[in-house]
Parts: C-alpha cells; structure tokens; sequence
C-alpha cells in the first residue's frame, strides 16, 4: 500500500480551512470525474459515511468512506480527521490534520495510505506520485473557494 502526505500552510483561520476541507461534496467539485453522496444525516462526526463515485459510465467505481476520528479544531487546537475507505476497488485510510501554522495561518497535513485493488504492486510508485498530485491539487482548491 503505498504512503504519501503534504502539507499545505494558507492564511486562513483554522476552523475556516477545517470547514473547507470537510464539507465533503465539495470534493466533488475539485476532483476529476468524481460525485460524493453524504449517506448518513448531518452533522459530520464519528460514523458519518459518503461515498465518492469515480470514472466514466461503465468504468465507474464507488469508494466508500467512514468518518473513524472526528476532532475539529477548538481555539488553537488542532483539529484531526480520519477516513476509512471501505470499497471494493480502494482501500486504506486518510487523515486531515488542521493546526496552527506561522504567522496566525492554518497549517493543513493530509496523510493517506492507499490500495487500489487488482493493481500490482509494481505500481505503488505510479499510484504514490499520481494520487499525491491528484489530491495535491483538490486541496489546494479547496483551500481557495469558500
């Protein structure tokens, strides 16, 4: 399974960039070829799940996900958010962290581990720099857009 993180430092307050990162449809909007369904009632906490659906007719996949940490930041406490992805094509976890950062900014870490099934290991370096980019990218929007 392959590991990558990030970090990302943006002037925003830290309960902002939480918000931005966590309402989960947005993602939606900031990855290629993806819709996210919400499937469990709002507030986001522990047990929340949505499923981001990936591809082009025929060629698309689900990947579930469940919300198994949920800490927002308070004051100037970090904040700490875990994914479990739970399909049958992706596999493996990712977590946001929301802390404090130089200069009153949000200091944003994603971490995820990552297993695409049927896929050899071979490509865990392709599937490491891809997804690293990919989701490099959906971040920083996120960031950008209220």
């Amino acid at each position: 399974m392959p590991f990558f993180s990030f970090e990302r430092t943006v002037p925003l307050p830290l309960d902002e960039a939480w918000r931005r990162l966590t309402e989960w449809p947005r993602h939606g909007d900031v990855v290629p070829l993806t819709r996210i369904t919400v499937v469990t009632p709002t507030p986001t906490r522990e047990g929340t799940r949505f499923v981001a659906r990936s591809g082009l007719g025929p060629l698309s996949f689900n990947d579930p996900m469940e919300v198994t940490v949920w800490h927002p930041p308070v004051d100037d406490e970090p904040g700490l958010c875990r994914l479990d992805k739970r399909g049958r094509v992706v596999q493996g976890w990712a977590e946001i962290e929301v802390r404090p950062g130089p200069g009153g900014r949000a200091r944003v870490v994603w971490r995820e581990e990552l297993r695409v099934r049927f896929l050899p290991r071979f490509f865990d370096g392709v599937l490491e720099r891809a997804s690293r980019a990919v989701f490099g990218r959906a971040v920083n929007r996120l960031l950008r857009r209220a």
